[in-house]
């Protein structure tokens, strides 16, 4: 509703969108996003809006009474996630369990999406890895937005895929780690930090605003209540100064992934054990077949 007020106000005035983002010192997205009930605007902002289009405080009253931090609840969610991470300047991430989205290589991603019923349709495992995959372009370009990323030591030792997967999963957290805009820290099992319950992710954004967003079982929480994400802002970097540092991180990475590599190897001598212990036994039980006597020539 407030969007198809700010719509009607701006176009009675006989603006574009693009020419009131500029009266309002912003980007022409912002409106359109407002306009669409994607995103609010900032409380200045629709002030300021409200003297250009002459509405005599009758935006700013319907905007005061939105309940903008209401959790989302729309099966969407995650696609509003994804589209502020998008844009997103700087993300800061815990992640329990599971590598991080924007982290992830593809062949531990493909092993994530193929579990279930999922590994039934290859087509949709295909689409949701290249959908997975396109997300990381802009944080993996030169100048990319900053990524700090705290995993907890379950990410390391969740074992997706098997281990050969691991090991490019570990291969790939290295690499990206090298990246002057990426940073990876790992909280271990026996952290003497307080955590955070569940995953979380603080995202600002190019008109400064910031947002916290987390996931239940069946929902995403979004809040931008300035309170809310400072308090979640301080916790993270108290966190980040506690658990182990880049350096060590890379070291406990490291040794994961010479512990997957040598699963690895050894998984695949057991099988080559096994196929050959197969094929002797086959061989013997050729042999040991009953003896069906030949008549000698000259008998």
């Amino acid at each position: 509703m407030f969007g198809e007020a700010l719509r009607f106000a701006r176009e009675q005035s006989g603006y574009t969108q693009a020419e009131l983002g500029k009266l309002l010192h912003c980007d022409r997205t912002v409106v359109t996003r407002a306009e669409g009930g994607q995103r609010p605007m900032r409380a200045e902002t629709v002030a300021s809006c409200d003297d250009l289009l002459q509405m005599g405080g009758l935006l700013l009253k319907l905007f005061e009474r939105v309940d903008w931090q209401a959790d989302i609840e729309h099966p969407d969610w995650f696609q509003k996630y994804v589209d502020l991470e998008a844009e997103a300047m700087s993300v800061r991430a815990f992640q329990f369990n599971r590598v991080n989205g924007l982290l992830q290589c593809e062949e531990y991603a493909h092993a994530l999406f193929s579990l279930g019923n999922a590994r039934d349709n290859p087509g949709l495992v295909k689409e949701r890895v290249m959908a997975r995959l396109s997300r990381q372009a802009r944080y993996f370009q030169p100048g990319g937005p900053l990524l700090l990323v705290v995993l907890h030591e379950s990410v390391i030792r969740s074992v997706v895929g098997g281990p050969q997967v691991m090991r490019c999963q570990m291969e790939h957290l290295l690499a990206a780690g090298e990246r002057s805009n990426i940073t990876i820290q790992v909280a271990r099992f026996d952290a003497y930090t307080r955590l955070p319950a569940t995953s979380m992710f603080l995202l600002v954004m190019p008109d400064g605003k910031e947002w916290l967003y987390s996931e239940s079982l069946y929902r995403g929480h979004f809040s931008d209540a300035p309170a809310i994400v400072e308090e979640h802002r301080a916790d993270f970097d108290v966190m980040r100064g506690d658990v182990l540092s880049v350096r060590d991180s890379r070291a406990l990475i490291a040794d994961a992934m010479e512990e997957y590599r040598y699963e690895e190897r050894r998984s695949s001598c057991s099988d080559l054990a096994e196929e050959q212990l197969q094929r002797g036994q086959r061989r013997r039980v050729h042999r040991s077949g009953p003896r069906i006597p030949r008549r000698r020539s000259g008998a």
